[in-house]
C-alpha cells in the first residue's frame, strides 16, 4: 500500500461506529465507512475490524494510529477557578502551565475513575481585567484562570482502547464526540451569543452551550433515542427491534398505515411526546445552571434525532424555537478532523504519551493549536 499522510477518526458510540480517514496533504481525499445499527455490543471488535478493512482498502493506506471520538452516559464537566500572584513581569506560558497543573491535579485526585479528555481556559483575568484569550506581552502581579475539564470514565477509555490494540492500532487521542460537533456546527453555521446544541443519542442526551465562544455547560442526561423505542414497544404492544424500525420510518410510511396494525397517529404522538420530555429536560438543565431559556438558540441533532426534522416542528409543544441538523457520518468525522487540526485558542492540547524528549511541562500538553 501507498504511504500518504493520512488521519482517522473514528467516532464509537453506543449504537452505531462512523469513521473517517482524511489526507492531509489533498483536501478533497477522504474517505467514510459506517456500521449497521446495534444493540448489542459483544462483538464491537469485529465491527470495527470490518470499518478499518474498508477504509484501508479505499484509501490504499494501513491504519496504525487514530483519533477516538466518544460519548457516554456517565461523562461530565467541571469548572475550576485558580489564582497566583506574580511579580509583576511580563506574564509567560509557563505561569499559565503552573495554574493549568494544579488544576488538573485538583481533578484527577476527586475523580479518580475518569480521564481528563479536554482542557478549556474560559477566561483569564488579569489585575482584574479579563481576556478571553491568552495576552500577548503583558505584565501582570495578580493572575486568576477559570478553567473547563471535560471528563471520560477512565473504564470505557481503557475498554476501547483494548479493543483497537487487538487490531494493532494506537489511539493518539480521544475527544468527546458532542463537544468537537457542537464547535464545528457553531462555526460552519456562524452562530454567534447564546446557543445550545443537543445531542440525542441512543441512550443519553447531552446539551452543550456557549456564548459567543466561551463553553457554559456541557450536561449529560441519562434518557436517548431508546427510550422512545421502549416507548413505543410497550404502548404498541410490538417488539423492540420492530418498534425501532417503525419509530425510524414512521413519516414515510403513510400510504401503508391502514394496510398494517400500528396506528400512525399514536406513533408519532409517541414520539413527539418522549421528544417534548427529552427537550424539556434540556431546558431544565440550562436553567438550572443560572441561564435563561429566552436567549438561547437551540440546535438539535444526533442519531436519536433522525426521526425528525424542521418539518415537524409545529407538531412539537416547547417553549423555544429548535432547529433540526442532520447530520451524516461525514459531518460527525469532519468534525473531528477539524477539530484535530485547526485553531482552538481555549483549547490546552494534551500531547499524546508517545512523544518523548520534550520539557516538563511540554509531556503533558501544550498550548494551542
Amino acid at each position: 500500500m501507498n504511504k500518504e499522510n493520512f488521519q482517522t477518526f473514528f467516532d464509537c458510540g453506543v449504537s452505531k461506529i462512523r469513521a473517517g480517514t482524511f489526507n492531509i496533504n489533498k483536501n478533497n481525499e477522504s474517505f467514510y465507512a459506517e456500521s449497521e445499527f446495534f444493540t448489542d455490543q459483544s462483538n464491537l471488535e469485529l465491527k470495527i475490524q470490518k470499518i478499518v478493512s474498508s477504509l484501508e482498502k479505499e484509501s490504499n493506506e494501513y491504519i496504525d494510529n487514530i483519533c477516538l471520538m466518544v460519548d457516554s452516559p456517565k461523562m461530565f464537566s467541571v469548572g475550576i477557578s485558580l489564582s497566583k500572584k506574580l511579580d509583576g513581569s511580563e506574564l509567560k506560558q509557563a505561569n499559565i502551565q503552573f495554574l493549568v497543573q494544579e488544576a488538573k491535579q485538583q481533578i484527577l485526585k476527586h475523580y479518580l475513575n475518569y480521564d481528563i479528555v479536554h482542557i478549556i481556559i474560559n477566561n483569564y483575568k488579569i489585575d482584574s481585567v479579563d481576556y478571553p484569550y491568552f495576552p500577548d506581552q503583558i505584565k501582570c502581579e495578580f493572575i486568576s484562570l477559570d478553567i473547563f475539564f471535560i471528563c471520560l470514565p477512565t473504564d470505557l477509555v481503557i475498554y476501547l482502547k483494548k479493543i483497537f490494540s487487538k487490531s494493532n492500532i494506537f489511539v493518539d487521542q480521544i475527544i468527546c464526540s458532542s463537544y468537537v460537533k457542537s464547535i464545528n456546527y457553531k462555526d460552519h453555521l456562524n452562530l454567534s451569543g447564546y446557543v445550545s446544541f443537543i445531542d440525542v443519542g441512543f441512550v443519553k442526551t447531552s446539551v452543550t452551550s456557549y456564548f459567543d465562544d466561551k463553553i457554559l455547560l456541557l450536561d449529560v442526561l441519562p434518557i436517548g433515542g431508546n427510550h422512545i423505542t421502549k416507548d413505543i414497544s410497550q404502548i404498541l404492544q410490538i417488539d423492540l427491534e420492530r418498534s425501532e424500525h417503525e419509530k425510524h420510518n414512521f413519516d414515510h410510511n403513510l400510504k401503508i398505515a391502514n394496510e398494517e396494525d400500528i396506528s400512525i397517529d399514536i406513533l408519532q404522538k409517541i414520539i413527539f411526546a418522549r421528544t417534548e420530555e427529552i427537550l424539556e429536560l434540556c431546558a431544565k438543565s440550562i436553567k438550572s445552571n443560572s441561564y435563561t431559556m429566552d436567549n438561547f438558540k437551540l440546535v438539535l441533532m444526533g442519531e436519536g434525532s433522525k426521526i425528525l426534522d424542521n418539518q415537524h416542528k409545529d407538531k412539537i409543544s416547547f417553549s423555544n424555537d429548535i432547529d433540526f441538523l442532520e447530520e451524516t457520518s461525514e459531518d460527525v468525522c469532519r468534525s473531528g478532523f477539524k477539530f484535530r487540526t485547526g485553531i482552538n485558542k481555549k483549547e490546552v492540547v494534551m500531547v499524546p504519551k508517545k512523544q518523548i524528549k520534550q520539557g516538563f511541562f511540554e509531556k503533558l500538553f501544550h498550548f494551542f493549536r
